[in-house]
């Protein structure tokens, strides 16, 4: 479906119409990557800072690592944590020789969740593109590389 269909416009400028096509399909698979991950009690933020934090390797992230990391800068990191902690998905360490760092790492916990979400997160993410042949979804993420350049 046409995106001036979907939100029910009329003839706009191609780069108009480019950027509102780009936004709409993002929050449209932002939502169903949310709904994907809502039944295991975690959000797309909390799952991306699990991954972030499995990715370290038994290695301590801090904060701002974390941050630079984040798919969507726009997250509140602290509060984010303090979710995961609450859950015992992560836990804060806070560093002996440097009282002020503070190290978090993925509980055995957070990793068991990560595993499991992480299956019905790619089968989500195939559902999303299937339409899309290996080509157009290189082609596609170059065309996204490019615009981010």
């Amino acid at each position: 479906m046409k995106i001036e269909d979907v939100i029910k416009t009329g003839t706009m400028h191609s780069h108009s119409r480019t950027v509102i096509n780009l936004v709409y399909t993002a929050s449209e698979v932002g939502n169903r990557i949310s709904e994907t991950v809502k039944p295991y009690g975690i959000s797309t933020q909390q799952f991306n800072v699990l991954r972030i934090l499995r990715g370290q390797k038994g290695k301590p992230a801090n904060l701002s690592t974390i941050q630079e990391r984040m798919v969507s800068k726009m997250s509140n990191t602290t509060r984010i944590v303090d979710k995961l902690i609450d859950k015992g998905l992560v836990e804060r360490i806070q560093c002996p020789k440097n009282r002020r760092k503070v190290e978090i790492f993925i509980t055995g916990k957070g990793r068991d969740l990560l595993s499991e979400v992480n299956v019905v997160v790619a089968n989500a993410e195939k559902e999303i593109v299937k339409h899309l042949s290996k080509q157009e979804l290189e082609s596609l993420n170059h065309m996204l590389d490019t615009l981010r350049s």
